[in-house]
């Protein structure tokens, strides 16, 4: 017998385990993108989104990165990450350059005050991510969850086509 010819109601599918498992995993990645991300609203100014663009950034360096390379990396559409880009830039934290591979062109990179606030909004990341993330867990579990959810994210990844 399959494992679904066990689930004949929507009661046995609300308490099938594996179902309850990859819940408690979305209940508590959306209540900690939730806490986390707020931290990082009221004490550094940015969205988490806007964080998550600048450590992009900051990981590719000089010269910077296309709008369809963020796009890819965040899993938005191209004309999502223009629009928070657009922000960014408005804020002073990134600029646009023009590709010296390409002259038409254009990349995005750090400026100085993008610089200053991925350091200072990744010193209240980490800190509040030991607090609401590792805390929590038993010390000799810890390594092991973080390489499992690694080993997730990367297959979740490579099965998510590329954008063209």
């Amino acid at each position: 017998m399959s494992e679904q010819a066990g689930i004949g109601t929507a009661k046995e599918a609300a308490d099938h385990e594996l179902i309850l498992a990859f819940g408690r995993l979305q209940g508590a990645a959306n209540r900690l993108e939730y806490i986390l991300g707020r931290a990082l609203e009221e004490e550094c100014g940015i969205s988490h989104l806007m964080f998550e663009v600048l450590l992009i950034l900051g990981r590719a360096g000089a010269p910077g990165m296309s709008m369809r390379a963020i796009a890819q990396e965040q899993v938005l559409t191209t004309g999502g990450a223009t629009r928070l880009v657009d922000r960014m830039v408005a804020a002073g934290l990134v600029a646009r350059t023009d590709s010296p591979e390409d002259r038409r062109a254009k990349l995005v990179r750090l400026t100085p005050l993008g610089e200053e606030t991925a350091v200072h909004a990744s010193r209240v990341h980490v800190a509040n991510i030991k607090r609401y993330f590792v805390a929590p867990l038993p010390v000799e579990d810890r390594e092991r969850f973080a390489e499992d959810l690694r080993i997730l994210s990367h297959t979740a990844r490579d099965v998510l086509p590329r954008l063209p």
